[in-house]
């Protein structure tokens, strides 16, 4: 007759090996879940930008493609050549060479094309130019979001909240762009000083 502790062990070991096969099929089972997890965030996530997307398609894209078609459409009846000899004009003036020029080059051509009208300045006012023009990227968007579609974000990131409020975002947009004009104005003016500053040091 077998001793009885000999069966104890033995039935104690088949305990622990079933112990450690449960834990082992448990730990499985949760990185499968946590992989199954991270599966449903990533495309829950492309989801929620589809649905973002759709909601560009039926209300911010037609404004976007109304407007590039009318300022298209604007140019050619007036003429490039018109255009052109316009904001050469106007450059001759500090005031209006870094508030109107950089607001019509943002206007007609938008961001990035816009920078180009600083083929009408002198070398010494196309750093100044540039400055005006770049910071008026944004300002512009609240009532030309065609200007600088690509970064269309950050002003409807304010635009949601105002709306939120129930206020309306027509003053908003006003504002913006008032306030845009006065900073562009104060950066040119600026940056034409130190440039003609740096330019005389290096002289």
């Amino acid at each position: 007759m077998p001793p009885v502790h000999s069966k104890r062990h033995q039935g104690g070991a088949a305990t622990g090996s079933e112990t450690e096969l449960y834990l082992h099929r448990r730990k499985n089972m949760e990185v499968l879940d946590n992989i199954g997890k991270g599966a449903a965030w990533f495309i829950n996530l492309f989801n929620l930008g589809g649905q973002n997307f759709m909601g560009l398609v039926t209300g911010i894209i037609p404004t976007l493609v109304v407007l590039i078609t009318f300022v298209n459409a604007l140019i050619a009846i007036i003429g490039a050549e018109r255009v052109n000899g316009f904001a050469q004009r106007i450059s001759k003036y500090w005031v209006l060479r870094y508030t109107l020029l950089p607001m019509l080059s943002m206007f007609i051509l938008c961001n990035p094309m816009a920078y180009t009208f600083g083929r009408f300045l002198q070398e010494k006012h196309k750093p100044a130019f540039y400055d005006a023009a770049v910071s008026f990227c944004h300002p512009i968007t609240g009532i030309f979001p065609h200007a600088n579609p690509g970064e269309l974000f950050v002003y409807l990131g304010i635009a949601n909240g105002i709306t939120a409020l129930g206020l309306q975002l027509a003053p908003l947009a006003i504002r913006y762009f008032v306030v845009g004009i006065i900073v562009i104005l104060i950066r040119g003016f600026v940056t034409e000083r130190l440039t003609l500053l740096f330019m005389k040091r290096k002289a």
